[in-house]
């Protein structure tokens, strides 16, 4: 490497020049855009290893529980540079989504000395921590002995870093000062629209602007394109139903899940507010969602998008992108909006779902396990991601920044803005608590019957209240 060139990624990696004008300046030097990218990592790796001692646990391996996704694809895509940096080997184990929380809750209900990080969601640690199978990383994380000083804590969103901490208290705020970290967020989906722009130009119409706006949006999409139904959702009888786009719109009109009292908790869903949104939502659905929607998973809401069976979805924004690439039908023509749900909202507020990565406590050497999560999560890694990869929804600040990751974006028309409006108001809504999952599946289950017309939503709203109620109460939660 010539000395021009080295200046120009020190000037990039003090700061002092953008990721563009460093891959321009090296571009008129006549380097490619691979080998301006081995370069980058090059002298990254050795600008982070001046300011901490990387190779501390050199010789050593940790072993991580891995789902099948474009994240882990990205960490592991790079997984060499963090080998070459602090000398620690890395082992894995990868299982697709159906399988791999039962994998999880396995390893660590049984105290496993197998993986020593696994990756997770925010919801799954209000389990996972109180059990005591999981370690608060604030001890790490506040030790500048073991964590480098170029780590930037500070760089993730606020909204996504608190949604990953909690104090164990059935109904404690997330982020409160007396939190414990249960995780690392690593990246995360924000739900907002994706639609078909083709189909919305046939029908004349524009992206919604509400609630009551999506309804009849959606209605006429399906009556004037013809073949397609209006607007995908979940509806599978699961917690993975409630947390897109249904939450996103309920906590939007400020409703809730439950309420906190006096350290007590109770069913929130049977307030005059949360009716009529349930009403609204069920109406949606029956008029413009898909025929068979109470089998509907993340899976069959984006891929009948990509196949051009459905005119937008309300999910998670990652799905959207997904959908916008590879061999899909819709590849290259889809769009994408944030979405206020409530006409008295100012902005967009969307519930959040989190890969966060989170260190077992079983785990037979944390210190070196705490070197791989720094480095998985840090923002070296991120912008590698953000730019190399398909780490879509980075949770640094800094990765949204980068003007190249920003271009990158650029052939999904409408991704940056939808961010850039909803990043403020995007957190989890739920109240953080451990009956977390009984609570949903059971929501979802009642969502079922309105939509079927078995139950009158108030009536069903009314008996999950009092089933919510009862099971608080028996927990000693309520």
């Amino acid at each position: 490497m010539h000395e021009k060139e080295k200046d120009l990624i020190s000037a990039f990696l003090r700061g002092e020049v953008d990721r563009r004008g460093m891959l321009k300046g090296l571009g008129a030097m006549g380097v490619t855009a691979g080998a301006a990218g081995t370069l980058l990592n090059m002298m990254s790796t050795r600008a982070m290893a001046a300011d901490f001692d990387w190779k501390k646990h050199s010789g050593k391996t940790v072993k991580l529980l891995l789902n099948k996704h474009p994240y882990a694809d990205a960490m592991i895509a790079n997984l060499q540079s963090f080998k070459d940096l602090t000398g620690i080997d890395v082992k894995y184990d990868v299982f697709p989504e159906d399988v791999y929380f039962d994998k999880v809750t396995a390893a660590l209900s049984s105290g496993s000395t197998e993986y020593d990080a696994f990756m997770t969601g925010a919801y799954m640690t209000w389990t996972y921590g109180p059990a005591g199978w999981i370690t608060d990383l604030k001890e790490w994380i506040n030790d500048p002995e073991k964590t480098n000083p170029n780590y930037a804590w500070d760089d993730f969103l606020p909204g996504v870093k608190n949604s990953c901490a909690w104090n164990g208290q059935p109904g404690g705020a997330l982020g409160s000062d007396d939190a414990k970290q249960w995780c690392i967020p690593w990246a995360f989906e924000q739900n907002n629209i994706t639609y078909n722009k083709a189909m919305f130009d046939k029908a004349g119409v524009s992206v919604p602007k509400n609630l009551d706006d999506m309804i009849s949006v959606a209605a006429k999409l399906q009556k004037d394109v013809g073949g397609i139904y209006g607007i995908g959702v979940r509806g599978s009888r699961s917690w993975a139903t409630i947390h897109p786009g249904f939450l996103s719109a309920y906590s939007n009109f400020n409703e809730k899940d439950l309420n906190v009292t006096d350290g007590k908790l109770s069913a929130a869903m049977g307030t005059a507010g949360s009716k009529a949104f349930h009403a609204k939502w069920v109406q949606m659905i029956q008029e413009s969602g898909p025929k068979d929607w109470s089998t509907y998973t993340w899976y069959q809401v984006g891929t009948d998008l990509g196949a051009g069976a459905s005119a937008m979805i309300f999910d998670a924004d990652c799905l959207g992108y997904f959908m916008n690439g590879g061999d899909n039908k819709m590849a290259g023509q889809l769009s994408y909006a944030a979405f206020t749900a409530n006409p008295d909202a100012t902005a967009s507020t969307p519930n959040i779902w989190i890969w966060s990565l989170a260190m077992s406590n079983f785990s037979k050497d944390k210190d070196a396990t705490w070197y791989f999560l720094q480095w998985a999560t840090g923002p070296e890694h991120a912008i590698f991601g953000a730019t190399k990869m398909d780490f879509v929804d980075p949770v640094r600040q800094s990765v949204w920044k980068d003007e190249a990751f920003r271009t990158k974006l650029d052939k999904y028309p409408g991704y940056v803005d939808m961010f850039d409006a909803s990043a403020a108001g995007a957190s989890i809504k739920f109240t953080p608590q451990p009956l977390f999952f009984d609570v949903t599946t059971e929501w979802a289950a009642t969502l079922q019957k309105m939509v079927a017309k078995e139950v009158p939503v108030d009536e069903g709203l009314d008996q999950l209240v009092e089933s919510i109620d009862r099971q608080l109460k028996e927990a000693g939660l309520g």
